[in-house]
């Protein structure tokens, strides 16, 4: 797995740094069993904020396009991935925890000196990919559907004989 590179997430912040690059989708290990095949690309921006939520927070945009299973047919799924969210920047996890939930707005992480940025990648494509994506229609599970209705227990008829 190729490294990105490292950063101090909160001095990252402060001095308003921007970051770019582009990800195969096959270097993100906990992505891999939602895909079809483990081609693709994923592009992010990251950029600091130094005081614009109130704190040191980041800003990342991820897009690329993967190919997902569909859960209904197990065929092949394009998905366009286009995600943005903003993380407010904590020191410890105490402070954090003090800091209520808001159902919308920022994510709240707590910030080290040493942040992989393929780790704060890999989150938010997981975030933004369908927890259980499926074609509108699938077409191959059409093609297989016959045109009568399904009668499950017909065939108890006959082995019960016309008893009953």
């Amino acid at each position: 797995m190729p490294q990105l590179p490292l950063i101090d997430g909160f001095e990252f912040a402060r001095s308003g740094s921007r970051q770019s690059g582009d990800c195969a989708a096959k270097d993100f290990r906990r992505l891999l069993g939602a895909l079809y095949t483990p081609e693709g690309t994923i592009h992010y921006e990251l950029q600091g904020l130094p005081q614009e939520l109130g704190r040191p927070a980041l800003r990342l945009r991820v897009a690329g396009r993967l190919q997902l299973i569909c859960q209904r047919c197990l065929g092949p799924l394009p998905f366009e991935l286009r995600s943005e969210t903003q993380l407010l920047l904590f020191a410890e996890q105490a402070e954090l925890a003090a800091v209520p939930i808001e159902a919308e707005g920022p994510e709240h992480i707590v910030a080290r000196r040493e942040m992989p940025v393929l780790e704060l990648v890999e989150d938010e494509v997981l975030l933004a990919v369908p927890y259980a994506p499926r074609h509108e229609q699938c077409s191959t599970r059409d093609a297989h559907a016959p045109n009568a209705p399904q009668r499950p227990f017909a065939g108890l008829r006959a082995l019960l004989g016309e008893k009953h």
